[in-house]
């Protein structure tokens, strides 16, 4: 509109005329102007702050890191399990008890770094391979066998849980690395040791899949486990029932996601502002709370990942932003595209087709990231398969070993939308 009153201005060959008419424009038509434009931007912005993502504070980043590098004040990455800064024991004694009932029993666990169709081709073929244990006693032969490791994803199961508590809705954590550790389990031994030996030394030779094999390698993520304090005393909620205990998290970053790690009956709702973390619970007296604060990820100039670092987090766009605030979702090859294009994730993938078919057939190529989500609405030998193909497109390039996980990932969120549906991927 300035531009308009300007070029009408200029046209004006009488001066005299034309230094009137910019008074009377600047002092009156102008201040309106800019009124509007003002109270336009304004509306603007409130449009955008009320679909503002929020969930952007729950996102979970994960990597690798080999035992001996973590950090212990690393500036957002934690170990899964706090055990796993120790160097892994054994016990030789529980070892000879179960050889000498027949029993099998585990080693140790180690990382495999292959992609996910070796992975299953190894755990479908339930081979055995050979080793060593090498013990004060001597050296003697064994034979194990290899396992899934599911520990990490009990850990993940856990933190489904702890949002379900809080009232925050799931979004599928992008965790390639934990579903690649495995268990060396010992099926034979060449002689039964004396429990009075010590293990110095056990060696397995994995064959074919011995270049992939990692040991002391301990999966990492943005979660720390802390103890809070209510600040002040905890007072009478609304209804007059329960007490609201207020968590200060100014000293621990209100740019931080947070989730009370506590039992269910000891909730009833969570309420989250700036600075502080309200709890609504039936408990009268105060004391501390066990928190799960989700870190956001800080970027380092000291040190350097040595596996990629990857996350769920969504991209951010306005149209991923409403579409979220709707309650339904569009049956539609297009919606599927919108989900699978909405995560840093899918930066090296392709959404291409989406086909249904009517009995699941031998083609997949991923695997469900939530197994411990269960629809007990509907059965799964009822439910038609919705197969999404996929391809590589050119960009950033993540590790070769987990691009069948991003492809998983993205299939395991699309199924959070199609309940209805077995979903799988498959490259196109």
């Amino acid at each position: 509109m300035k531009d308009i009153v300007l070029e009408r201005l200029g046209r004006m060959e009488d001066l005299e005329g034309r230094r009137l008419l910019k008074g009377i424009m600047t002092s009156v038509f102008l201040n309106l102007v800019e009124h509007q434009e003002e109270m336009t931007r304004r509306l603007e912005q409130r449009v955008f702050d009320e679909l503002e993502d929020l969930d952007d504070k729950n996102d979970i980043y994960v990597t690798l890191c080999a035992r001996e590098d973590i950090d212990p004040i690393h500036e957002f990455l934690y170990p899964m399990l706090p055990s796993d800064v120790n160097p892994p024991s054994y016990d030789l004694t529980t070892i000879v008890s179960r050889l000498s009932r027949n029993e099998e029993s585990t080693l140790f666990t180690m990382f495999m770094q292959c992609d996910y169709m070796s992975l299953k081709k190894l755990f479908e073929s339930k081979r055995t391979f050979r080793g060593q244990l090498v013990t004060t006693g001597g050296r003697c032969a064994i034979e194990v066998r290899l396992q899934q490791n599911l520990t990490y994803v009990r850990e993940i199961e856990k933190l489904y849980e702890t949002f379900q508590k809080n009232g925050i809705s799931w979004k599928t954590v992008n965790h390639p690395y934990a579903y690649k550790f495995v268990d060396i389990i010992l099926t034979g031994c060449e002689r039964t040791p004396d429990a009075s030996e010590e293990i110095m030394e056990i060696s397995v030779d994995c064959e074919e899949y011995e270049r992939s094999k990692r040991l002391d390698v301990v999966p990492l993520w943005n979660i720390e486990r802390l103890s809070l304090k209510n600040s002040g005393f905890p007072v009478p909620a609304m209804d007059r029932i329960n007490y609201e205990h207020v968590l200060s998290l100014r000293k621990t970053g209100s740019q931080n996601g947070y989730l009370v790690d506590a039992d269910e009956s000891d909730i009833r709702y969570m309420k989250r502002s700036e600075d502080e973390l309200t709890i609504v619970t039936p408990l009268e007296r105060s004391g501390n709370w066990n928190v799960l604060k989700l870190t956001q990820p800080v970027p380092s100039r000291i040190g350097k990942l040595e596996y990629s670092l990857v996350s769920n987090r969504r991209s951010s766009d306005f149209i991923g932003s409403y579409a979220r605030k709707q309650a339904t979702v569009v049956r539609a090859k297009g919606e599927i595209m919108r989900i699978a294009h909405s995560f840093e994730a899918a930066e090296a993938l392709e959404f291409v087709d989406a086909s249904i078919q009517e009995k699941p057939g031998s083609e997949g190529q991923t695997y469900g990231m939530n197994p411990f989500i269960s629809d007990h609405v509907r059965t799964e030998h009822d439910k038609r398969l919705l197969r999404l193909s996929f391809r590589r497109k050119p960009g950033k390039q993540w590790d070769e070993f987990i691009i069948y996980d991003l492809m998983s990932f993205l299939v395991s969120e699309v199924q959070m939308y199609f309940p209805e549906y077995k979903c799988e991927g498959v490259w196109a």
